[in-house]
């Protein structure tokens, strides 16, 4: 049996903590032995989303095969020192220090970081707290836009729906990606996303903007990005000529209808990529003819590999349909 013990703390969120509760409860569903854990410092937990959460007040014995993860919590609603006690934050490293792991979600890796479990090691969090993370301890190694780090059994996401990545990670790590994948199919997860990926997707990425014709053609090309898809096809169903589209789309997103497309296209293949699948038969999967434009394209969209580095750029290729 493996206990997940789930610290809670004043005003969490709800998906923080439900996400990966609801993989290693469903993995239990299938037989596999967990057993499930919530402690706190009151009896009674506020959440964000305004459903208050029971919880224990006295930890259970733990050994180095449990798991303790510290969903996140809204960083406005506690002081500097944050919503973890001295008493939990030794606890975390006690666990640790036993050869236990130690996961965060979100803001909880300000509470890692609080038990210097983060010292010289890699960590993540929400891009909206990974500047708060980086200044307020130094010594850790902020990995930015991405969705989740494991280093030394200290294991960080970027929380809300990237918990239930991690925890399914996890889940592959113990189990086999097989029963990873069984779990993600009872969750209906549409895919199952490496820790490597960005927060957010080039779907998200782009959408900031309030141009109607633009959202339009990206709703086109979302639905048939494998597809050639010609500018005057996308100039059509956006209602305008192809110059105005063009222009619209790049006041928009900073990006060509083409480029677009392209970006949508290497961020599925490195998807499939990372899980397994050749070059070729990503390049196939996407839509192009053969492996040579994808293999161009990810040298110019792939970003240095290093901590911190800057985001990938949109593909610069000319034309008017990807074939």
């Amino acid at each position: 049996m493996a206990r997940v013990v789930f610290l809670l703390v004043p005003y969490l969120h709800l998906l923080d903590l439900a996400g990966p509760a609801q993989v290693f409860s469903t993995a239990a569903d299938h037989g596999y032995d967990y057993r499930l854990h919530y402690v706190a410092e009151a009896a009674s937990v506020p959440t964000v989303q305004g459903v208050p959460l029971g919880a224990d007040t006295r930890w259970p014995e733990l050994d180095a095969g449990d798991l303790v993860v510290v969903p996140g919590w809204r960083p406005s609603a506690h002081g500097p020192a944050g919503p973890v006690g001295v008493d939990d934050l030794r606890r975390l490293a006690d666990h640790h220090a036993r050869g236990g792991t130690v996961a965060s979600v979100c803001a909880g890796a300000l509470a890692l970081g609080r038990a210097g479990l983060l010292d010289g090691r890699r960590c993540t969090t929400h891009h909206e707290v990974q500047d708060r993370l980086a200044g307020s301890f130094p010594a850790a190694r902020v990995v930015r836009d991405v969705l989740y780090v494991v280093d030394d059994r200290v294991v960080t996401s970027a929380g809300i729906a990237s918990g239930i990545d991690v925890a399914l990670h996890l889940l592959a790590t113990r189990h086999g990606p097989a029963v990873a994948a069984r779990v993600a199919r009872a969750l209906v997860v549409h895919s199952r996303r490496n820790g490597h990926e960005r927060q957010a997707s080039a779907l998200l990425r782009h959408r900031s903007h309030l141009s109607d014709v633009t959202h339009r053609v990206q709703d086109l090309i979302d639905s048939r990005y494998a597809e050639p898809l010609p500018l005057a096809d996308l100039a059509a169903a956006g209602g305008v000529a192809e110059r105005t589209l063009t222009r619209l789309f790049r006041q928009a997103t900073g990006l060509t209808p083409l480029g677009y497309q392209q970006l949508l296209r290497v961020e599925r293949a490195e998807h499939l990529i990372g899980h397994g699948a050749t070059v070729e038969a990503a390049a196939r999967a996407v839509g192009f003819t053969d492996a040579r434009m994808l293999r161009r394209l990810r040298a110019r969209t792939r970003p240095p590999a290093v901590p911190g580095a800057q985001p990938p750029t949109a593909p610069r290729v000319g034309g008017s349909v990807v074939r």
